[in-house]
C-alpha cells in the first residue's frame, strides 16, 4: 500500500534495566499514546517508575506499555552562548 508505513511495536526492556535511560511508550485509558524518556528506577510488581530529565517521576502501569528500549544517555545542555 502506497504512503502506508508499518510500524514493528517492541518492549525490549526488563527489570534488569533499572538505572538505564529509556525509551517508552504507553497507551492511554483515552486511547491515545504517551511517550516517556528518562532513567527507569524501579520496576516493581506491575509498575515502572521513570525518572524524567526535568526530575518529575512518571509511574507507567506495565500493561499499558506498547513498546520501550534502552537509549543512550542523554547528551549535555548546551550552555547560552554570552
Amino acid at each position: 500500500m502506497p504512503g502506508r508505513i508499518a510500524a514493528r511495536l517492541v518492549v525490549s526492556i526488563s527489570a534488569a534495566d533499572v538505572g538505564q535511560r529509556i525509551s517508552l511508550r504507553r497507551r492511554l485509558p483515552t486511547g491515545e499514546y504517551s511517550d516517556v524518556v528518562g532513567v527507569l528506577e524501579s520496576w516493581s510488581g506491575s509498575v515502572l517508575r521513570v525518572r524524567r530529565r526535568t526530575g518529575d517521576l512518571a509511574e507507567v502501569e506495565e500493561a499499558s506499555m506498547v513498546a520501550a528500549k534502552v537509549v543512550p544517555p542523554a547528551p549535555p545542555r548546551r550552555r547560552p552562548r554570552p
